[in-house]
């Protein structure tokens, strides 16, 4: 069905379902802790279930980890050495990779940030969301302006040097002026790359039960815009929707995801994505979401709640979902090694979203031919990238 010539890139999820106290915007798999995390349980069954996951990818290089949550940092630092120690036993991981662990301010000091790096954690991703007092308590952290303050240091007083903050946008009763200010904050600790937002109500959270009263879409096109002109003038241009970092800094583990790379995902409610070069199959697969379930099956095949072989149309979409969410777009070698396709199989809606202005296509300089499938690059456009579900829709 999928034709691979190379297999994509490989990743790692670890996902670490706990959190000190559930937000009422979050839809993620996350539960709240109630008494002692067993964690020397959790770090065994996360590492028989990566057993289990071997044989899809043996011979495989992991390029990129990321822990994420829930909030990691819950977990000790020896849990995390012991959890690194023994998926470098089991993996083959690349020496300059990648290693993101998600912490929360309120879950962590200097000493523990020291610990995670000694455990082999190179780049932090903060949930700050933001240094506003008052918005904070209406998103319902745990924490306020000063410990998002005092994280933010303490993970620059432990030697970290790749960090991202995560910041919202669009949060109740703000104004642009606030906004700006929890950048403005943000960028005086000088992070490698800031993910920055705009806070949506999703189904299942309490915000879509009880709705908190969100600035206008005017107001906060407003918002966005101005903020993107402040991150670039500050030397954080952006690279994705969300994203932004200085030159050098992209997040390696999802430019994987938005690229159609592979991953494998391990813990509780975790996803992977692999790709079968013999077989032609590209598969996805869920494990068992909630903490109590997913300890009990983790060391046998029931740890996998679903199990699905991705159909074509299916990949064409999802691949152009993830890809066309960066501003550089795509090129064709992407495309064929990524998903086993051909150019030719998104030709006509490629061609009906440049007529639109949604798309544009890039060619070599010295191309006189030129052809779609002389074609080197794919991206949005400004409008394209405003209007990005209306361009997906043609993929639909």
């Amino acid at each position: 069905m999928f034709h691979f010539t190379t297999l994509p890139p490989l990743s790692l999820y670890i996902h670490i379902p706990w959190c000190v106290r559930k937000c009422p915007y979050c839809d993620f798999n996350s539960h709240q802790i109630r008494g002692d995390i067993p964690e020397n349980d959790y770090v065994a069954a996360l590492l028989a279930d990566l057993e289990q996951d071997l044989p899809r990818v043996w011979g495989r290089i992991v390029r990129s980890i990321f822990i994420g949550g829930g909030t990691p940092s819950v977990l000790s630092p020896e849990a995390i050495y012991n959890l690194l120690s023994g998926i470098r036993a089991r993996l083959s991981v690349t020496a300059d990779a990648e290693i993101t662990l998600e912490a929360n301010p309120g879950t962590v000091d200097s000493a523990r940030f020291q610990g995670f790096r000694e455990a082999g954690i190179n780049r932090l991703s903060l949930g700050i969301q933001s240094f506003n007092d008052t918005a904070l308590q209406r998103l319902g952290r745990i924490h306020g302006r000063i410990e998002a303050i005092l994280t933010s240091e303490a993970a620059l007083q432990a030697g970290f040097n790749n960090i991202n903050l995560d910041l919202m946008f669009g949060l109740p009763t703000q104004t642009v002026d606030a906004a700006l200010e929890d950048l403005r904050t943000a960028i005086a600790f000088q992070p490698s790359h800031l993910s920055w937002y705009q806070l949506t109500i999703e189904p299942n959270t309490r915000f879509y039960h009880q709705p908190p009263r969100l600035p206008d879409d005017d107001l906060v096109w407003e918002i966005q815009t101005a903020g993107q002109t402040y991150l670039a003038e500050q030397g954080y241009p952006q690279y994705e929707i969300s994203a932004y970092a200085k030159p050098g800094y992209w997040c390696q583990h999802n430019l994987n995801y938005w690229k159609f790379g592979d991953y494998l995902g391990i813990g509780a409610g975790a996803h992977g994505k692999i790709s079968d070069a013999a077989l032609g199959t590209i598969t996805r697969l869920s494990k068992q979401p909630h903490p109590h379930a997913y300890l009990q099956s983790a060391h046998s095949t029931a740890v996998i709640a679903n199990c699905t072989t991705l159909t074509v149309e299916q990949v064409s979409l999802e691949f152009m979902m993830n890809a066309l969410r960066l501003f550089e777009g795509f090129t064709n070698q992407e495309l064929t090694e990524n998903t086993g396709l051909s150019m030719a199989r998104i030709e006509k809606p490629v061609l009906e979203a440049c007529a639109r202005g949604w798309l544009v296509k890039e060619f070599l300089p010295d191309s006189t031919e030129k052809e779609f499938l002389a074609v080197q690059r794919i991206r949005a456009t400004d409008t394209g990238m405003r209007f990005l579900n209306d361009v997906l829709d043609l993929f639909v």
